[in-house]
């Protein structure tokens, strides 16, 4: 029996999160080809992948990229639409853009023994806009989840991890049980 029971544990670490990969990625290939109504499974996932490299190859060039410029501005100046747009852009950047700010990981203490710490990404260093020239801006992540709180705090109860930003973000989006180690997991 319990040979059973560890081959079976042992089995779910390795099927839930194929399946739940698998799963995501079909619905995600399945709602894009219903959304352009496509007869071939997987061909609006593509196209849209194409259109993005297109979209961004196209940003680059110096003739179209004032034409994605004005669209931007447009997008950013409508009365809602800025709300919307401005947020999702921002967000976008902040990952993946040439204004990435998710890329600061921190440990900042909690008790002032330092003995509750969380870790969390400084995303400004200046938080004077809210009233306090004495600290920073640090957004946590939540583990499992994909929201977090933004929080100011005292920049001598922030220091930097050793951790590059990618690897610190896996750790806190995992509840601590990946992203920890620099070598690979």
């Amino acid at each position: 029996m319990s040979f059973i029971v560890k081959n079976f544990l042992r089995g779910l670490v390795i099927v839930v999160p194929v399946a739940v990969t698998v799963w995501v990625l079909w619905i995600g290939f399945v709602w894009i080809d219903r959304l352009l109504r496509l007869p071939v499974p997987g061909l609006g996932f593509a196209l849209a992948g194409v259109l993005v490299v297109v979209v961004g190859f196209l940003a680059s060039n110096i003739v179209t990229r004032k034409l994605f410029e004005l669209v931007q501005r447009l997008f950013a100046r409508a009365p809602i639409v800025k709300i919307v747009y401005s947020a999702i852009r921002d967000l976008t950047e902040a990952f993946v853009g040439d204004r990435r700010r998710f890329n600061r990981p921190v440990r900042v203490k909690l008790t002032a023994d330092g003995t509750i710490a969380a870790v969390g990404f400084v995303t400004r260093d200046d938080a004077a806009v809210l009233g306090a020239e004495d600290q920073v801006v640090v957004y946590f992540p939540q583990s499992y989840n994909f929201a977090g709180q933004l929080l100011l705090v005292a920049r001598a109860s922030v220091e930097p991890l050793p951790l590059d930003s990618s690897r610190a973000m896996a750790l806190v989006i995992s509840g601590g049980v990946s992203g920890g180690d620099q070598q690979g997991d």
